[in-house]
């Protein structure tokens, strides 16, 4: 989703910011207001319902993380290749977006029954994208036999953890960290030359 006017992406900005740092529940519309300098009725301008406002931030991160991903995993080229691309684009995403990429994970429970199935839905489609790709990896030697799921669920959950410790400044920049994390899962993954 494009934001156009200014102050709706402020507004996205600053709940997002305060979504992850308070919690969805725990940050009132007046907080919202009072971080943007605004006066509370003004947000109804640009959103109908705080909850209108979580569903646009994390539909609109899935939406964006899976166009920046699973083209890589669906794509062309040796199976551990993808693999590397694709947890080097997660980590890139989450990295840009890292507030985004937690309320997926830490809010999905905050959301009506019906938005959560519709997230989760992506969700699921996203992951079974990386399932696939390892499952192709598998049937054609590349990768060594292991239990698919199993092994998408770690390198995912290693690459949306990575919202929670990663730091700007700190010794590893994005790339080097999606070099590291490749190696270690393709390493174990990748079938040995005896």
């Amino acid at each position: 989703m494009t934001l156009t006017r200014p102050r709706e992406a402020a507004l996205h900005e600053a709940a997002t910011r305060l979504f992850r740092q308070r919690g969805f529940h725990a940050t009132s519309m007046q907080d919202l207001a009072e971080e943007l300098g605004m006066n509370r009725g003004s947000l109804y301008h640009y959103i109908e319902a705080k909850d209108d406002l979580l569903w646009a931030i994390v539909d609109g991160a899935m939406e964006r993380l899976d166009v920046a991903v699973r083209p890589i995993l669906e794509g062309p080229g040796p199976i551990p290749e993808r693999l590397s691309h694709a947890i080097a684009a997660h980590l890139a995403f989450a990295a840009e977006h890292g507030d985004e990429l937690a309320l997926v994970q830490i809010e999905l429970r905050a959301l009506a029954p019906e938005r959560r199935l519709q997230l989760v839905a992506r969700r699921d489609a996203y992951e079974a994208a990386w399932r696939e790709a390892i499952r192709q990896g598998v049937a054609d030697g590349s990768i060594r036999p292991v239990d698919v799921r199993l092994a998408s669920i770690a390198i995912l959950s290693v690459c949306n953890w990575f919202t929670q410790w990663f730091r700007p400044n700190g010794p590893l920049d994005v790339p080097a960290i999606g070099q590291e994390f490749a190696g270690l899962f393709l390493d174990g993954l990748r079938v040995s030359a005896r």
